[in-house]
């Protein structure tokens, strides 16, 4: 009987403890919006309540908090997950952020050693960030005996054309790079980064299919720029979904859409056909319809680039000044700033479209790196979920708000959950989900970026949660909030 009494005061005294906290008010909720969460498909007026990071309520009534946000006419949705990302920079996160990314990802070129990945935001970040492992950071390192883990670190810049982007490797660095990539792995990396096409030379069959032999073994994804070839010919496509095939690795064919060109169908319908054989096998587009790349690229240097993308010197800008260019011009910044990056205009928005068709077509920014307002970049990183949301869901209606909200959020959690468990957490409007929330008008969504103003702020998009915290507040960006964190993933070997 005292046990009896024992464990019902027990059971009492946690039911009180459970009503407390309930009654609590909220550190944030966002009231009367329309939720949507594209996993279980809500799409109705609900509150939401943030406590500890977290979000706590999803709730019928309105909810009391030390900070309310009234969400009429607007939409709740899960912060946008940019899975493809070169701009881990101060500039590059203020101006993601505006545009509602809580989450920015470099998973085509990766980093290694990939804690050093952000290091220009590590100390003050202000949403999540993370990369792949680099494959080309490892080629620096075994090839070169170099040590630039990214694009830039501190002021030194990559330059392409080295001998780690040229030379195949030997047997002996071929070993090499195979370890540095698992130990890339089972540090954090959220899977391998290829940049096959700006090394086509360089890397030969022993070592791409080395590459997704480690990622096999380790069910990480493979993130690939795939040889490119003439317009549209997809045997660099055909190339990776063998290996995918072969090894069970999963495969991310990275900006489909500028690979393919006008074979956009075709590569689509052979993705398609690989996964009816069991690849794991997916894809992304971009929202601009423009390429942004290096000046050094293998492509710019080594083939008849006019040819290969369909136009000419007049169809290209330098990114940092917004100059389109003449031969002479050309020639010139290819001499003397390798290092620099070129906007090319030979996209066509039928081939968007029907990229956009394809049901797990994910959208990110592929947005280079920002240093300063005084010099420019794309607009990719000021306006693509902006523009997505305005253009191609509300004018155009190429997607659905839901659908459009999945192919920039949860389509990218549970893309790299398998490998970093954290993204569980991510892409959804759920309790107990991380608070990592985007509330933005649907009817006045816009993105004002363009490629003369690349950083201007879209329209539309009023407040944006990281982590539990408001970062940006009623369209102003909260400087004093530095809430990010950089995401690892928990790579493990699986068992022979």
């Amino acid at each position: 009987m005292k046990d009896l009494f024992k464990f019902c005061g027990a059971s009492f005294l946690a039911s009180l403890l459970s009503a407390a906290a309930h009654a609590q008010p909220y550190d944030i909720a966002i009231n009367n919006g329309r939720v949507i969460d594209p996993e279980t498909q809500l799409d109705a007026i609900r509150h939401v309540g943030v406590r500890d990071g977290k979000i706590a309520a999803v709730s019928e009534q309105p909810l009391d908090a030390n900070t309310v946000i009234d969400a009429s006419d607007y939409v709740v949705a899960p912060g946008f997950i940019d899975i493809h990302s070169h701009t881990p920079t101060p500039l590059g996160q203020r101006l993601n952020v505006l545009d509602g990314v809580t989450t920015q990802l470099d998973t085509e070129a990766g980093a290694y050693p990939v804690k050093q990945f952000g290091s220009a935001v590590r100390d003050q970040p202000l949403i999540n960030y993370g990369a792949s492992v680099g494959h080309f950071a490892a080629r620096i390192q075994v090839i070169e005996g170099g040590d630039l883990p990214y694009f830039f670190e501190g002021s030194r810049v990559i330059t392409m054309g080295t001998p780690a982007w040229e030379l195949r490797a030997t047997d002996e660095q071929l070993a090499a790079i195979r370890v540095t990539l698992e130990e890339g792995l089972t540090a954090g990396g959220l899977g391998i980064g290829v940049l096959l096409d700006y090394m086509k030379d360089g890397v030969d069959n022993r070592e791409l299919a080395m590459i997704f032999d480690v990622a096999a073994h380790y069910n990480a994804p493979v993130f690939v720029h795939v040889r490119r070839g003439m317009p549209g010919d997809p045997s660099g496509l055909d190339e990776a979904l063998a290996l995918a095939i072969k090894t069970g690795a999963p495969l991310f064919v990275c900006h489909i859409t500028h690979n393919a060109m006008g074979g956009i169908a075709q590569w689509l319908a052979k993705i398609d056909a690989a996964r009816a054989q069991g690849a794991k096998v997916t894809t992304e587009t971009l929202s601009y319809l423009a390429g942004g790349t290096s000046i050094s690229a293998d492509v710019f240097r080594k083939r008849d680039w006019q040819s290969v993308f369909d136009i000419s010197y007049e169809d290209v800008q330098w990114t940092a000044t917004g100059e389109w260019l003449t031969k002479e011009s050309w020639d010139y910044y290819a001499q003397h700033e390798p290092h620099g990056a070129v906007n090319h205009h030979y996209l066509k928005e039928a081939w968007l479209k029907t990229a956009l068709e394809w049901p797990d077509m994910m959208i990110s920014t592929d947005a280079m790196p920002a240093f300063s307002t005084q010099q420019l970049s794309n607009p990719n990183i000021a306006g693509t979920f902006s523009k997505v949301l305005g253009e191609y869901v509300r004018e155009k209606a190429y997607l659905s708000l839901s659908d459009a909200l999945s192919r920039m959020s949860l389509k990218q959690a549970q893309w790299l959950e398998s490998v970093a468990p954290v993204f569980q957490q991510k892409g959804r409007v759920q309790l107990g989900k991380d608070a990592d929330l985007v509330v933005f008008n649907p009817q006045t969504v816009t993105a004002q970026a363009t490629y003369g103003d690349p950083y201007a702020q879209p329209v539309g998009i009023d407040w944006v949660l990281i982590n539990g915290e408001v970062v940006v507040d009623n369209g102003k960006l909260r400087d004093d909030v530095m809430v990010g964190r950089h995401l690892m993933g928990a790579a493990r070997k699986v068992a022979e």
